[in-house]
C-alpha cells in the first residue's frame, strides 16, 4: 500500500507516533485481514481530538477497540486506523445509580465493576466480546440485554476534532442498529442502572457458563455473524440448511453455534467474507431471508 502521501500530510507532533502497514489481523478477534495504512494509538481523549483536529479530511477513519466485529480485508483499509483499548479506559461511578465509561473499555470490565458497585441489571455486558464504542456503535447485547437501553447520554468526537455531548433522543436506535449524526465517533457514555445491593459475581458466572456450553468460546471468531431476522434465529435457519461445518480455505461455519464463522487458524479475511456470502445466497434460496451481517466489513479485496 502507497500510504506516503497520507502520511506526510500529518503534522510533526503526530508523525512520530503514527505505525505505517500495521497488520489487522493482530488487532481483530478473527486474526485475519490486510493491513492498516497508518495506525495510531491516542494517549487519551485529548490527545485523540488533536489528531482527529489536524488530520487530512480526506483521508478514511476506523475505530477499532477490540476488533471483535470487524472484518479488514486483505487489501487492508486505505486511511487511519485508531486504536482506543488502552486508551479511553476510564470507569468511575458517578452517582447512586449512573457510571461514566470511555470507548475503550471492555463491555466485560462493565459488567464486573457493576457487581462490585451493587448496580444493575448489568451483568449482560459480560457476554459482549468487545468495548463500550463498539457496544454503543451497534446496540450490542447479550443474554436479553441491549446497551442502549441503559444510556442516558454519549460524548461524541466528530470529523473536525470537536467534542460534544448527545442525547439518546437524537439518534434512531434499534435492533444491532444505531443511525446518528453522519461522521461522528462514540469517545464515551454515561450509563444507568439500578441498584442491588448483595450483588456478586454468580450471576455473570452463570451466564457465562452458558455462554461457553453454546459457543465456540476459545476460537478465533467475530462473536455472532449475522443479525436474527424478525420472527426468528439466524443460528436456526443457518443449522436448518445444513451449513454447519460448510467450510472455504481455513474458514467454517462453526459446528457447535451456527452463527459462528472460526478461522482455524489461517483463515483469510478473504475466505472468511466467501463463507458469509455462502451463508447469505444459502439461506436466501432456501428461505426467502435475507441474513444482515452484525460484523462490519472494511478494507479494500487483496
Amino acid at each position: 500500500m502507497n500510504c506516503a502521501t497520507h502520511f506526510n500530510e500529518l503534522s510533526p507532533e503526530f508523525s512520530a507516533r503514527v505505525l505505517r502497514d500495521v497488520s489487522m489481523a493482530k488487532h481483530t478477534s478473527w486474526h485475519a485481514g490486510g493491513p492498516a495504512e497508518l495506525f495510531f494509538a491516542p494517549r487519551n481523549a485529548g490527545d485523540l481530538a488533536a489528531f482527529v483536529r489536524q488530520l487530512p479530511a480526506h483521508i478514511p477513519l476506523l475505530w477499532v477497540g477490540l476488533g471483535s466485529n470487524l472484518l479488514v480485508r486483505d487489501g487492508g483499509f486505505p486511511g487511519a486506523v485508531i486504536h482506543t483499548h488502552g486508551a479511553l479506559g476510564l470507569l468511575e461511578r458517578i452517582s447512586a445509580t449512573r457510571i461514566n465509561a470511555e470507548a475503550g473499555v471492555p463491555c466485560a470490565r462493565i459488567a464486573r465493576q457493576c457487581v462490585k458497585w451493587g448496580l444493575g441489571p448489568a451483568e449482560f455486558f459480560a457476554g459482549i466480546p468487545g468495548t463500550l464504542g463498539g457496544a454503543l456503535a451497534m446496540n450490542a447485547g447479550a443474554f436479553g440485554g441491549e446497551t442502549w437501553k441503559h444510556v442516558i447520554e454519549v460524548d461524541v468526537l466528530d470529523r473536525r476534532g470537536i467534542r460534544r455531548t448527545r442525547r439518546p433522543a437524537e439518534y434512531k436506535v434499534g435492533y444491532r442498529s444505531v443511525v446518528g449524526p453522519p461522521d461522528e465517533w462514540f469517545m464515551g457514555a454515561r450509563l444507568e442502572f439500578e441498584r442491588q445491593p448483595g450483588a456478586d459475581n454468580e450471576a455473570i458466572r452463570v451466564l457465562l457458563e452458558r455462554r461457553k456450553q453454546t459457543q465456540p468460546i476459545g476460537e478465533w471468531s467475530c462473536g455472532s455473524v449475522f443479525a436474527n431476522p424478525p420472527g426468528n434465529y439466524a443460528a436456526r435457519l443457518i443449522e436448518t440448511a445444513g451449513l454447519k461445518g460448510f467450510r472455504i480455505g481455513d474458514a467454517s461455519v462453526s459446528l457447535k453455534h451456527a452463527n459462528f464463522i472460526i478461522n482455524h487458524g489461517a483463515a483469510s479475511a478473504g475466505d472468511i467474507e466467501a463463507v458469509i456470502l455462502h451463508v447469505q445466497r444459502t439461506i436466501e434460496a432456501m428461505y426467502h431471508v435475507l441474513l444482515q451481517p452484525e460484523v462490519r466489513i472494511v478494507g479494500v479485496p487483496a
